[in-house]
Formats: C-alpha cells, structure tokens, sequence
C-alpha cells in the first residue's frame, strides 16, 4: 500500500500553503510524517491511503504495526497456456509479498480441461492467482496484478470493453472474488519477457509438472 501526505506549511509572515507528497511506503511516510511535526511549522498532518481513508500520524503508525505481522506489498504474476491437441490449459501464477520483516514467494500451477483458446487461458490464470491470495488469507490489501496479457488487465481495469461471453464471464468471476476479498487492486501490462516466471510455470503444468511452492527469499 502506498501512502500520501497533506499538511498547511506556515511560512513566516506569510499565509499558510497547502502541500502534498507523492505515493510513498509505509515506513518512508511516517519518517517523513515525523520530520514534518518536528519542524514546527506544520499543521493538520495527513495521510491518505490508495483507497481514499484518511489517517493521523499516531493512526499510521499504528495501522502499520498491524500490518507487519500480515502479507503486504503484493505483486501478483500470471499467465496462461493452451495446447491445441489435447486442449488443455495451463495456467501459473507467482506471488511476491513481504510479513514481518521477511519476503516471501509463492509459485503456483494448475491444468483445465474445460477451455476453448489460449485467450481464455489467459483470463482463467487470473482468476487462479487470485485464489492464491485467497489461500494465503489476503485481504484489504493493495495488490499489484502483473502479465502480458494486455487484454485481461485493461479489461479487468474497465478501460477496454469486452464483446465475448464467455470471456465476460471470466472477468465478472475475477472481480467478483477481488471484491469478496477486498483487494485494492492496481493492473500492470508487461511484456512477455518480463513474464517468464509464470509463462514457465504454465508451461510445466502442460508438461505434467505440478508445482505448489513457497519460498522465503533474501
């Protein structure tokens, strides 16, 4: 979750000027929240998270010490594959996210059987990612959805319609569990390169390679 200061800064003999910071973390926020109360020359510190709510400093402060102990900073990585001669899917998806003071990883595949395309695959992968958070307990949390799959992540965003039912009806499970969950949900397009992890992932699970991983990283 990223975090955003406002406060009136009195300037000698002058009125008071309204300033903001940019999106910031958690931690460097309340530093900064801090260092502006110590100066002195502030006044109605506050702070905003990426939903809207409004907090104080003592608030932050302690919002964050709850949020250390749950999985934060989530970035999510999907993608989805289909092999026309056995018309399977297979779909992968990887988790990052920090608790406590460690990072962790989550690596994940899955086989269907019930699909028609590799665009569908695509959608399917999405709504398995989020059933991972799901597993791991997420939610009200900011989380960052990441693949090559423009498609999806536009039309999941509400910026590109989509035409095709059964499609459709892919993206209203998809946000369906998001809101069940009560996920901030941000969407990222990356090229393909940059997908390689969970392109693998979908890759292994056509290939008979179940994987179901979680790693604490450096």
């Amino acid at each position: 979750m990223k975090y955003k200061l406002e406060w009136n800064y009195k300037l000698k003999g002058k009125e008071e000027i309204s300033v903001s910071s940019d999106w910031i973390d958690g931690e460097l926020a309340i530093l900064l929240g801090e260092d502006i109360e110590m100066s002195g020359k502030s006044k109605e510190l506050i702070y905003y998270d990426e939903t809207g709510t409004s907090w104080t400093l003592k608030e932050m402060k302690k919002l964050l010490t709850e949020i250390e102990e749950e999985p934060h900073d989530i970035i999510v990585f999907f993608d989805g594959g289909y092999n026309n001669t056995n018309q399977q899917s297979g779909l992968g998806a990887v988790v990052y996210y920090k608790q406590g003071k460690k990072k962790f990883r989550i690596r994940a595949n899955e086989v269907f059987h019930e699909l028609e395309s590799n665009n569908e695959a695509e959608y399917a992968a999405m709504y398995f990612a989020v059933g991972l958070l799901e597993e791991l307990g997420i939610g009200r949390m900011t989380c960052e959805f990441k693949g090559d799959a423009q498609g999806v992540l536009k039309q999941i965003a509400g910026e590109w319609p989509c035409y095709e039912e059964t499609l459709s009806n892919w993206l209203d499970k998809i946000e369906e569990k998001i809101e069940a969950l009560r996920i901030h949900a941000t969407f990222t397009p990356i090229p393909r390169n940059d997908n390689k992890e969970a392109h693998k992932l979908a890759a292994q699970s056509l290939e008979g390679k179940r994987i179901h991983s979680k790693m604490q990283l450096l």
